[in-house]
């Protein structure tokens, strides 16, 4: 496997990366010149402004050279490892270890634990590391107003560059990890997008099979009547019966044509019909409930309150995506029944879907709703996926206003998801 891997969530934008650069480099100048100007302290001042040129040089690079809009992995690396190698310069030449300013050699590193790779993150954390114990040991003493080194304890003094160490590697693991569940959730989402974009582009395309259906239904009838006149007229010619045949080929193709239209059109009409319709909650979820029935040997028990608010929603295709997501989620690990029961009044309305399966698994009990999870339930593993389809419904509502809660039923065996609207919210999607 090569060292650098190319990957579209690894890389950094090269406008923030030069802008944080430029930020540290005007720093950098303001400090080593009121350090040696207004506060007299004697070092190396010719050679640190020659340094800190070439972070300068090397951000001209980046702005008139290099016309890539992303940094790939391969690329930040080896930025990153000119800040670190710059500062270290500096800082050696400033006193080393006791110069206050190298917490900042820190920085790049964590920088590069929530952008790239982990590879690329632990070498910088690995270099970075030996370059502070480098300069525990190495270094130019600042003369004036003291030398710093006599008036530390060694304990004091070696204290510096353990805790530096131990920050490095406590902030990297948890940049790391958080950079890990972003990049996790931004591909979950991108992935929900596609989804509805198929969703959507689906509707389409059955309004336009339906619109071409009802289009092409005249003149077929048309042709049909035609068809029929002129079987009529030759059906008394003896000596006409090629063409006959051939009157009798033409019709069975229109009657083919129609067949085939009504196929076609046939799903097309039922999702128009379900999505292009403003409705109450109960008739949404007697629908989906029915979509499911047609594939499905189980039993759906749909209970709702008879003075349950009977007032129209806006259509939405999320609100109806999300919904179909549990539904389809509890037909799927139920054993016989799925329960869906519907409440409402004139504040709030309350879904709760259950199933008699075996519930949710519990080593993935607490992290429901995040995507990408693995059960070790081996009962399970064969039909559970990856978390997927709880993310994007539960994204879907939550986006639309409902609070979503999924846990094991208290009264039956299996999962429970309890979905709620506050009615103002749900009427105003």
């Amino acid at each position: 496997m090569k060292f650098f891997e190319t990957s579209k969530y690894f890389s950094l934008k090269k406008s923030t990366y030069i802008i944080l650069r430029w930020i540290g480099i005007i720093g950098q100048l303001l400090t080593i010149n009121i350090v040696y100007f207004l506060l007299d302290f004697n070092f190396n001042f010719i050679i640190s402004n020659i340094i800190i040129s070439i972070g300068i040089l090397s951000n001209l690079y980046l702005i008139y050279i290099n016309n890539k809009t992303q940094l790939s992995e391969k690329s930040s690396f080896i930025f990153l490892i000119i800040d670190i190698f710059q500062l270290s310069f500096l800082v050696f030449l400033t006193g080393g270890i006791t110069n206050p300013f190298v917490i900042f050699l820190i920085l790049p590193s964590i920088f590069s634990s929530t952008n790239l790779g982990f590879r690329v993150s632990l070498s910088l954390v690995i270099i970075t590391s030996l370059l502070i114990v480098f300069l525990t040991f190495n270094f130019q003493p600042l003369p004036y107003p003291i030398n710093i080194n006599n008036t530390l304890n060694s304990y004091v003094f070696y204290a510096i560059p353990i805790s530096l160490i131990l920050a490095l590697f406590f902030l990297n693991y948890f940049a790391l990890l958080f950079g890990k569940e972003t990049r996790i959730r931004k591909e979950a989402l991108s992935r929900m997008e596609n989804i509805m974009a198929k969703e959507h582009e689906l509707l389409s395309l059955g309004g336009q099979a339906a619109a071409a259906a009802h289009s092409l239904g005249t003149p077929l009838s048309t042709i049909k009547i035609i068809i029929k006149e002129l079987k009529d007229q030759f059906k008394e010619q003896k000596k006409q019966t090629e063409i006959a045949k051939d009157i009798d080929l033409l019709s069975s193709q229109v009657d083919r044509c129609n067949e085939i239209l009504k196929k076609l059109t046939l799903d097309p009409i039922e999702e128009d019909v379900f999505i292009d319709k403003d409705s109450t909650m109960r008739d949404y979820l007697r629908e989906i409930i029915l979509s499911f029935k047609e594939t499905s040997n189980k039993n759906f028990i749909f209970n709702y309150d008879q003075d349950s608010n009977t007032k129209k929603i806006t259509k939405s295709v999320e609100v109806i995506y999300g919904l179909r997501n549990f539904i389809g989620n509890a037909n799927k690990f139920s054993k016989k029944n799925i329960f869906i029961n519907l409440k409402s009044d004139s504040e709030i309305t309350e879904i709760t879907i259950e199933d008699d399966g075996t519930g949710y698994p519990r080593d993935v009990f607490s992290k429901i709703g995040e995507p990408y999870l693995k059960t070790s339930d081996r009962l399970q593993m064969s039909k559970a996926g990856l978390g997927l389809g709880i993310f994007i419904g539960k994204t879907l509502l939550e986006k639309n206003y409902a609070s979503v809660n999924c846990n094991n039923s208290k009264i039956r065996s299996g999962a429970e998801v309890i979905i709620r609207w506050k009615n103002i919210d749900l009427y105003n999607i």
